[in-house]
């Protein structure tokens, strides 16, 4: 009977760990998706990897963002049929790998004030957060180590303390 709730506690665990491995990126951190900031610059040294989100963060109304293609993104110009997202809180699942461009509809913000994001999104992490870089890669803030990649939610060390609890109250 306790082999099988160790189990349980396992699994459940397990489903909580996992999604916090993702990482929620704050398009433009605390400028956010606005007028004349450089997108291009925001986005170097970050990795982008499927499962991880971008958050666009505005007034509402004031801007728009919109999934185009990349010859859309040079010239500035959603197709008719692109969708805007609109809520000022907008959160965008990379789903999949490759190159992703995303810019602002709303007038000329897209080519005066630069409200343009290209990025490419790796596959999805496999490392352990407990896994060190190899022995040929100095660790530092463009290491490929889990550590450097990982960005828990604010809950993920409370949701552990809790199953741990759990777990150690069935056992």
């Amino acid at each position: 009977m306790a082999s099988s709730r160790i189990l349980i506690a396992i699994a459940v665990l397990a489903m909580v760990v996992a999604p916090a491995f993702a990482v929620e990126h704050i398009v433009g951190d605390e400028k956010g998706w606005a007028l004349n900031f450089d997108y291009q610059a925001w986005s170097e040294g970050k990795e982008f990897r499927v499962g991880d989100k971008l958050v666009f963060k505005y007034p509402e109304g004031a801007h728009d963002v919109l999934k185009v293609d990349g010859a859309a993104f040079q010239q500035c110009a959603a197709p008719a049929t692109a969708e805007a997202l609109t809520s000022g809180d907008d959160v965008i699942e990379l789903a999949t790998p490759g190159r992703k461009w995303y810019i602002c509809g709303i007038g000329r913000h897209c080519e005066a004030g630069k409200m343009k994001l290209a990025i490419t999104v790796l596959p999805e992490r496999v490392e352990s957060p407990a896994s060190s870089p190899s022995g040929d890669e100095a660790p530092g803030p463009n290491s490929s180590s889990a550590a450097s990649r990982i960005a828990l939610p604010k809950y993920a060390a409370w949701m552990a303390g809790f199953f741990g609890i759990v777990f150690m109250i069935m056992v």
